[in-house]
């Protein structure tokens, strides 16, 4: 294998003309679907933001960190729940606790019900958030449980829909201006989890600290895999040993599902491997089938529900902001927005939810309304203050979404990632609930509640990432939205 370290940089059409055809497995996510379910293996998928079912559907999705609830997400062989931990917003010890409480909930509840209790470590697919030590919180919750940690960690940050693979070593991000090594990318020079390493070997030892050498950590290389299939990627694991982290290369869905198909052997053998990984790779551990974005008939709406629908934007990026304008701009809104400022301090914040809560139960009698906080960002000195405000403004559009809950709305869109949370597990009172699938291609999931107040039940709520999608996104979303909601009156007399 090349040194992409001391290699000039190629473009990424170069890297994969290079490798060899990809390896095709007959039936593979059919084959992987029935050892799971032979092996009464459930995958428990602590997602550290709300977005990480970009790639699924027809799977489970847990926003309160209760084990009864997970226990009904995960009771059949083969289940697959996400279980929203949001530890990415949380500071690294805080992080690791509650990966490490929540760990030991989920070996509990295997140790009641039999079978085996797969825990995949979810986290962002351009490297950022507390990885090491989310890791290993969950090998130390293991080992408690089992008197052993883990034989290996994967490591698989792909997410392909978003235009992000895994080639020797380097895990590449598609921009407008083609592909470049995460590490040299907008995202590694995000202020909490940032980063300067080129590869994934690397990237381990700058966030440990040094802890990891980067000639311990284990690869499984493209042509490895594609020209030597299951057997040789189950030859390579069964190598592993130690909790030793495994570079997972992977350039499509195919390579990920020999990956899983070469796992599915080393664990039959009696290996045991965590999973840190992006969006995709869930996918091919479950053997999901893919699935085109959601149509309007394939989105199901209470008939209970009023006529129209409700957007909270909480997300001040500047996406959003361009995704608000254009969806204004196309029309049938009524535009509710609330001042930050006012929304942040404590002495007005009451009296602005109440006069905003009731100016939307007015127009949801007649139109689709949406909500949002007013652009200008409002910061503090300090960091601390600063999350204080962004705190109290998500509190108060979480307030604001409780009070408008009995009007009903048909739909509800939740723009942003902490928004999305706040809006489904608070504002709507959403425990647990089901992902249809997506509004585009691998981006913006659709939940559909299924343990949620009475009031709440067959609505909707759509999973809106703040940094999703072109400039009409948002404005597509709703005219999905509509014509599921028109489709629901027609059948209904509505």
């Amino acid at each position: 294998m090349t040194d992409p370290d001391a290699a000039p940089r190629r473009e990424l059409a170069d890297l994969l003309d290079a490798l060899p055809p990809e390896h095709r497995v007959p039936d593979a996510r059919a084959r992987i679907r029935a050892a799971n379910v032979a092996a009464g293996r459930r995958f428990a998928v602590l997602d550290d933001d709300p977005t990480g079912s970009q790639s699924v559907h027809d799977v489970a999705l847990v926003t309160v960190l209760e084990r009864p609830e997970y226990a009904a997400a995960l009771a059949e062989p083969g289940a697959v729940a996400f279980l929203l931990t949001n530890s990415r917003g949380l500071l690294e010890p805080d992080a690791a606790a509650l990966n490490e409480a929540v760990a030991g909930d989920l070996f509990a509840l295997e140790a009641e019900s039999g079978g085996e209790m797969a825990l995949v470590s979810r986290s962002d697919s351009t490297l950022r958030g507390h990885v090491t030590a989310e890791v290993a919180a969950l090998d130390g919750a293991r080992r408690a449980a089992h008197g052993r940690g883990y034989d290996g960690v994967l490591l698989v940050p792909a997410f392909f829909e978003a235009g992000r693979l895994t080639v020797d070593d380097v895990h590449w991000v598609m921009g407008a201006d083609g592909a470049v090594p995460a590490g040299e990318s907008e995202f590694a020079r995000d202020a909490t989890f940032g980063y300067t390493a080129r590869t994934l070997p690397g990237f381990l030892a700058e966030r440990s600290g040094g802890a990891i050498d980067p000639a311990d950590v284990a690869t499984i290389p493209l042509a490895a895999l594609r020209e030597g299939g299951p057997d040789r990627v189950a030859d390579i694991l069964h190598g592993v040993s130690g909790g030793r982290f495994v570079v997972v290369n992977a350039a499509s869905y195919a390579d990920l599902e020999v990956v899983v198909l070469g796992l599915q052997q080393a664990e039959s053998a009696g290996k045991r491997f965590l999973h840190r990984c992006g969006p995709s790779f869930v996918r091919a551990l479950a053997g999901i089938e893919p699935a085109l974005p959601l149509t309007p008939d394939r989105i199901p709406l209470s008939g209970g529900g009023g006529a129209h629908g409700l957007v909270v934007v909480g997300s001040h990026t500047a996406v959003t902001t361009r995704q608000l304008d254009a969806a204004l701009a196309r029309g049938g809104l009524v535009h509710v927005e609330v001042d930050a400022s006012a929304l942040a301090a404590e002495a007005t914040a009451d009296a602005v939810v109440d006069d905003a809560a009731r100016r939307v139960r007015e127009a949801l009698a007649t139109s689709d309304v949406v909500v949002s906080t007013s652009r200008a960002l409002v910061r503090e000195a300090d960091a601390a203050g600063s999350l204080g405000v962004a705190q109290r403004i998500s509190q108060g559009l979480v307030r604001l979404t409780e009070q408008v809950r009995e009007t009903r709305p048909a739909w509800v869109i939740a723009k942003g990632g902490i928004t999305s949370h706040d809006v489904m597990a608070r504002g709507r009172g959403i425990r647990r609930g089901r992902v249809l699938g997506q509004v585009l291609p691998g981006a913006i999931s659709v939940l559909l509640p299924d343990d949620a107040p009475a009031e709440v039940e067959g609505t909707p709520v759509v999973i809106f990432p703040g940094n999703v999608g072109g400039d009409t996104a948002l404005a597509d979303a709703i005219d999905l939205l509509r014509a599921a909601a028109a489709r629901r009156d027609e059948a209904t007399g509505g």
